[in-house]
């Protein structure tokens, strides 16, 4: 049985165990404090009928291998998924009887301490494994590396494109009111930017299960790539635009030395600064003289000087000294020191590259784990414009955006979602909407609730057109596209949640999914990713006349009853049916076609019943801990290149103590992230006091 369909299950043996095994504990001298009895008190009221009780065994669990908390603190990935399982509501079964909040509150602050005891017996947080640089990483990297004036290759990835520069103007003055961009995935105007003759890119690198494209795990090398890799590396020297205009070291690096100078002196200082930034850490002696050998045995077999340093470029373009991100290279390399680690990190984290020469100096003397030199050069990096890098890779990603591309609402049903020619589509702007609220909140330094509920947007006019309002201006045409800031009086809309490409992008060509609008919610808003369904559940049925008296909920009754769905029905459908309003191309709606009235009540986490979808935004608004330690979750995921294990839990909660104290600024959280121990790399030498459960 897979852990995820064994949460509700362990948590209601160990609680059913626990129970039976009470007065064994007892005459054994065991001391339980409060906390515990009353856990141990509210599974044996709501789960040992299950659970033990007469030898019932639900779930294949023997209770007898649950009998303390001992045992399940030694399991801290169980445990964390316990957990997970009570504190979002997925336990007990709805048509069960309901815990208490307070008591049920008060057996999640005892699970958390114990949570905490397990991974403080873990000294060390775990380490991302060896992994190569993603297309994004890399195309920035060789970019940066070289001060290339062109980009290196398309990146498709890369959703929006600033064509009125005002990225570099905002992340000093704040968002303008209006502003031109474009759209690569779904238009041409991609096309049309600069870059490398000839030079094209490596396939997109995969999404991983839990969310992003720079996971470890993804990120392999097999031989066939890295001679991929090489040949690309030629290719990139020998471009005929690969010069003088284009390359910003061309001066310093690529042209020949005057004859007055010492050519192999000016190799070395030519190749000492730029090996350095490209392997990110002092280069060694060793690797410093076998470059300069290689250069002066070219130059002696009567090549030029340009193509020696060009030979040189690539040989480094595919080495595995560039190639990889990594802690070490095994027993025969020294291990990256905390320092120079720290500084790769950082940088790949905001920048999507190389640290620059100022993190790879603070870090060669030691001063960049120093908490104010940190912050300064935090400071620096959010006010930098490689920081548009960050918008370009976490939001789509953590929003799932590029689901957007695939999005084909009927065109017999909504012709006016298509224009010149058809392959063009509404789509184009809608996904604009919530990467630029991302980017006012990031650049603004505003709260991260904004992306829950925001009083402004940025529209376009033919956005606005499609969500009725009046246009506003010349409705622009696939190339690019102007977009206006405008307050919001309608808290319908505002936010990421709401947003018209979320709504078409979780939607079926004719009508909505809740289930996977639920999903989405799940995992992007509440970083709870929901397991697969089983792979024999049949689709929903369609609209047939006997049907034209249900609503779509009253539709996925079949569903919810059966046995291995229950759980995700009763986790997924509060979420989902609370957007219902929204048709699938995210335009509101208080009926169905039929003149059934849509329903969106509901209740979050068992514990917040709403009406509408402005009192599902204030339930969430309700649970903003919550959310902020799911947002902490996204960004350190991203940030380690690496899935999240229960010893960073701790680290999370304290990430989403310290924003609260900063009105919950999204400058705040990326410094809580980047102080964070996880990120540092530090022991998990953290205050395990137990405390108070925040709901």
């Amino acid at each position: 049985m897979k852990l995820s369909n064994m949460i509700c299950t362990v948590a209601l043996a160990w609680a059913g165990a626990s129970l039976a095994w009470a007065p064994l504990m007892a005459k054994s001298g065991a001391v339980e404090d409060e906390k515990g009895t009353v856990t141990r008190n509210l599974f044996s009221s709501h789960c040992i009928q299950c659970h033990g009780k007469d030898g019932k065994v639900k779930g294949k669990v023997d209770l007898l291998k649950y009998s303390s908390d001992g045992d399940l603190r030694d399991d801290p990935e169980l445990l964390q998924a316990v957990l997970d399982a009570i504190d979002f509501g997925e336990m007990p079964p709805e048509d069960e009887k309901q815990i208490p909040l307070p008591i049920r509150d008060s057996a999640l602050t005892h699970l958390q301490a114990l949570l905490n005891e397990s991974v403080g017996r873990d000294p060390v947080f775990a380490s991302t494994r060896i992994r190569r640089m993603n297309r994004f990483q890399y195309a920035n990297a060789v970019q940066d590396l070289l001060d290339l004036k062109v980009s290196v290759f398309p990146l498709p990835e890369k959703m929006m494109r600033d064509r009125s520069g005002y990225f570099n103007k905002a992340i000093k003055g704040g968002m303008p009111d209006s502003l031109t961009v474009s759209s690569r995935p779904l238009g041409k105007s991609g096309l049309i930017e600069p870059r490398l003759s000839g030079v094209g890119p490596f396939p997109q690198d995969l999404r991983a299960e839990h969310g992003y494209d720079n996971q470890a795990d993804h990120l392999s090398l097999s031989p066939l790539l890295m001679e991929a890799f090489f040949q690309l590396s030629r290719t990139i020297v020998t471009s005929s635009t690969f010069g003088p205009k284009t390359v910003g070291i061309w001066k310093d690096f690529f042209q020949s030395p005057n004859e007055v100078e010492d050519v192999e002196k000016a190799l070395a200082a030519r190749l000492k600064p730029f090996l350095t930034q490209a392997f990110r850490r002092p280069v060694r002696k060793e690797t410093l003289k076998r470059y300069r050998s290689h250069a002066l045995g070219s130059l002696k077999k009567g090549a030029t000087f340009e193509s020696t340093m060009k030979d040189v470029v690539s040989a480094v373009l595919a080495s595995p000294r560039f190639l990889y991100l990594y802690d070490s290279l095994g027993e025969q390399e020294e291990a990256l020191s905390g320092e120079a680690l720290l500084a790769s990190r950082l940088s790949f984290f905001l920048w999507g590259s190389l640290p620059d020469e100022e993190l790879l100096e603070l870090a060669r003397t030691g001063r960049l784990s120093d908490s104010k030199v940190l912050d300064g050069q935090l400071d620096r990096m959010l006010s930098d414009p490689k920081l548009k890098r960050f918008c370009d890779s976490f939001p789509t990603q953590w929003l799932q955006l590029d689901r957007i591309i695939s999005a084909v609402p009927d065109e017999k049903t909504y012709p006016d979602f298509y224009y010149a020619p058809p392959s063009y589509r509404t789509t184009m702007d809608m996904m604009m909407e919530p990467l630029l609220l991302f980017e006012t909140v990031l650049l603004e330094d505003r709260p991260v609730l904004d992306f829950i509920d925001a009083n402004y947007t940025y529209r376009s006019a033919r956005l606005r057109k499609w969500l009725g309002e009046e246009p506003g201006g010349k409705i622009g045409g696939p190339v690019s596209m102007q977009f206006f800031r405008q307050p919001l009086t309608d808290r319908r809309q505002g936010g990421m949640i709401t947003n018209s490409a979320v709504m078409t992008m979780t939607s079926g060509p004719h009508e909505t999914k809740p289930i996977t609008r639920g999903a989405w919610l799940a995992g992007v808003i509440f970083n709870s990713h929901p397991p697969p369904p089983p792979a024999d559940v049949p689709p929903l049925p369609k609209v047939e006349k006997e049907d034209e008296g249900l609503t779509l909920r009253q539709r996925f009754s079949d569903h919810r009853e059966r046995a291995d769905c229950a759980g995700c029905h009763e986790k997924l459908d509060p979420l989902g049916f609370a957007l219902e309003n929204f048709d699938p191309v995210g335009r509101w709606r208080a009926d169905y076609e039929s003149g059934l009235r849509v329903d969106s009540e509901g209740v979050l986490f068992r514990r917040h019943e709403f009406g509408d979808v402005v009192e599902f935004k204030d339930a969430i608004l309700k649970e903003k801990h919550r959310f902020v330690r799911a947002l902490a979750g996204h960004m350190l995921t991203f940030a380690l290149g690496r899935e999240l294990a229960p010893a960073d839990s701790p680290a999370l909660d304290e990430i989403a103590q310290k924003v609260s104290t900063e009105q919950y600024r999204m400058k705040a959280l990326i410094k809580a992230v980047v102080h964070s121990e996880p990120f540092l790399g530090k022991s998990s030498k953290l205050a395990l006091q137990p405390k108070t459960f925040q709901p």
